[in-house]
């Protein structure tokens, strides 16, 4: 491991910000991917997203060339870790068909738990009281927001579960290759085998896309770019369980794009668990900024 990887510098209130950045595009992924999927395919959707992801990319790495940036020394843990990322983006896509966007993120409110967990597993990291308190505080405020939650457990409900699973699996592994690779490094590959891997399946049910859904998908790729470097980024800074906290924002971002694009205005309960969210990010910070390392 070389001392420009990320594991040689933990930096858990810069992961914070990149975190909050990464779940600001993953909402807003999820908001243009409800419009979509209504129309489209989910394989098509995922095959255009995944190539326009590709070269915004290549874009951000073209300094050390698509060769260099390529170059590790754990292909398996990269190819393993992409493949999970486009299972994870697919399922979720296709809960938005079934369920509203709130209450698919309620039930994916578990992968913060999920993360903590493994990362005390599989990464030796440690999980204090306050982390877990800031947590579980976090999962008070989303029950708030989504209440009175979903009645019934129709299938769909399932697919949001098995995302969450593999949404937590996918950070613990980004967080592994962290140790190893640099943040361009897990990001092209991230872009590439997703690309490579719908290729088999984005032909079938094609429709062309209209114009303003080649802009949409465009907008949601290049989104789709940021979201992943900044996640990246926030795993190279910071331990994978100190940063899960923050992840409850995506929250608080779906509960304002509702607002703007859909028109959904927040009641009181709302607003106070998305105070909640926020609190209980903010106090991480300023426990995590104030211990050693």
């Amino acid at each position: 491991m070389t001392a420009s990887t990320g594991a040689a510098r933990t930096n858990n209130a810069l992961g914070a910000l990149f975190i909050l950045l990464a779940t600001l595009c993953y909402a807003s992924m999820d908001a243009i991917s409800k419009f979509l999927v209504a129309d489209y395919a989910v394989g098509q959707i995922m095959w255009i997203r995944c190539a326009l992801i590709f070269l915004f990319s290549w874009f951000i790495v073209r300094r050390r060339g698509l060769v260099g940036a390529l170059r590790t020394t754990q292909p398996w843990l990269q190819i393993v870790r992409s493949l999970i990322l486009i299972i994870e983006s697919a399922i979720f896509v296709l809960a938005f068909r079934y369920l509203p966007l709130a209450d698919t993120h309620a039930v994916a409110a578990t992968s913060p738990l999920l993360v903590i967990a493994l990362g005390v597993l599989f990464l030796g990291e440690k999980a204090g009281p306050a982390r877990w308190l800031a947590v579980a505080a976090g999962l008070v405020g989303v029950l708030m927001i989504i209440r009175p939650g979903l009645r019934t457990l129709d299938w769909p409900v399932l697919l949001p579960l098995i995302g969450a699973a593999l949404w937590a699996t996918y950070q613990i592994l980004t967080r592994l290759a962290a140790r190893h690779d640099s943040a361009d490094t897990s990001l092209i590959w991230a872009a590439l085998v997703p690309l490579i891997a719908t290729t088999f399946v984005g032909p079938i049910g094609w429709q062309w896309p209209t114009p303003f859904a080649w802009i949409l998908m465009a907008l949601i790729s290049a989104i789709g770019a940021v979201g992943n470097y900044a996640l990246i980024k926030a795993l190279d800074y910071a331990e994978a369980g100190a940063v899960q906290p923050y992840n409850y924002t995506l929250l608080v971002w779906a509960t304002l794009l509702g607002v703007v694009v859909f028109g959904d205005v927040p009641d009181g309960w709302t607003i106070l668990g998305a105070a909640i969210v926020v609190a209980s990010g903010l106090y991480t910070w300023h426990h995590d900024r104030g211990m050693p390392g």
